[in-house]
């Protein structure tokens, strides 16, 4: 079982709120990355957040489905393989990334006749999604095309803010301010947007007129090389499907690459590859049982994998009825983040959908 505690969320939407003068946006693509767009959408809205991002049309559509008609929604993927005019008709905010989405979003506006708003993203140091310096100053140029855009705000991501002491953070600040100054000379009230969850925590210039939190909304650490500022959000509970005492020693799970000798006792519990334990817990999971920690044996399996529990003294009825918890207090999302050499990022998003997932609600 997945628990996700809603009120944390809102915690830390409300905390980055406390800690800014700028408008708080949340991003909640990846399905409010694997914890549930709908319910951590709603959550957000009911205090306060009005600004929301998507990663795919797909997303965004749903979003408005459950999304008040207030919120803003933008959509990050460029205009690729897209129905514009589905984005405007569901009132959708593309952010245009990309020369080629230049012109089919003008070609789209000319078309129909109307003057719908984008956001327009540039790169700064990402080398990812954004119009390179070239295109945008050339943008610029042309006031007309420009205008005819109608971007309401100017967008980048920062590439390594995780490490405040990184050389790139400020040469992307520079590049940022250099072209915000460039567009609004032409468009004086556009706004701009550059930081995510660990860009907030570079500084108040970093800033601008909207931040775009993630990972921290979901409890990941913004800062890795400091305290968590965050309050933690998810709890992964694996429940006992069956107890196993050994008669003699046996080899345990695929490949025999373990084994264990008479006496020992192992639960068998719920969850496998196929639901990114390997990708969320490391090859070797720990866990907490009755207060007390295991520790995984043998290989993961597809669905399944194995706990030593030799040393838990209850009863077998009493442990089939309970779980072992994997992600929570005694094994925080950020230990399993550096255990594993993993991304906060996809540690969540590899939490398989077959987990049930419970939620605690949230302050309002």
């Amino acid at each position: 079982m997945l628990t996700i505690d809603l009120n944390a969320i809102q915690h830390n939407w409300l905390k980055l709120s406390s800690l800014t003068q700028s408008n708080v946006a949340g991003v909640i693509k990846a399905n409010a990355y694997g914890l549930g767009a709908a319910e951590v959408g709603l959550a957000l809205h009911a205090i306060g957040c009005r600004e929301f991002f998507l990663a795919s049309v797909d997303e965004a559509i749903a979003a408005r489905s459950y999304l008040p008609g207030d919120a803003v929604v933008y959509v990050l993927g460029g205009l690729r393989n897209v129905d514009v005019s589905e984005l405007y008709a569901r009132n959708i905010i593309p952010v245009i990334c990309s020369a080629y989405d230049v012109e089919r979003w003008l070609k789209f506006k000319t078309a129909c006749g109307i003057n719908a708003a984008a956001a327009l993203k540039i790169n700064t140091g990402m080398t990812r999604f954004g119009l390179d310096e070239h295109d945008f100053y050339l943008l610029c140029g042309d006031e007309s095309r420009l205008k005819a855009i109608n971007p309401l705000i100017l967008m980048s991501h920062l590439a390594c803010a995780d490490d405040s002491a990184h050389l790139q953070n400020h040469l992307q600040l520079d590049r940022f301010l250099k072209s915000f100054h460039c567009i609004k000379k032409l468009l004086p009230q556009i706004k701009a947007s550059l930081a995510n969850s660990s860009g907030f925590f570079l500084g108040k210039q970093w800033h601008f007129d909207l931040v775009r939190p993630g990972a921290a909304l979901y409890g990941i650490n913004p800062t890795p090389l400091e305290k968590n500022p965050m309050l933690p959000v998810v709890r992964l509970s694996l429940p006992i499907l069956q107890i196993r005492r050994l008669d003699a020693t046996e080899l345990i799970g695929y490949g025999g690459t373990v084994s264990l000798s008479a006496g020992a006792k192992v639960a068998v519990v719920a969850g496998g590859y196929a639901d990114g334990v390997n990708r969320t817990l490391g090859a070797q999971p720990e866990g907490l049982l009755l207060g007390q920690r295991v520790k995984s044996i043998g290989r993961i399996s597809m669905d399944s994998m194995i706990f030593d529990v030799s040393h838990i003294a209850a009863s077998d009825e009493d442990l089939m009825c309970s779980s072992i918890d994997v992600v929570g207090e005694q094994f925080p999302l950020d230990k399993l983040i550096k255990d594993n050499q993993s991304l906060g990022y996809e540690v969540l998003t590899s939490i398989g959908s077959r987990y049930k997932r419970t939620y605690l609600s949230g302050v309002i």
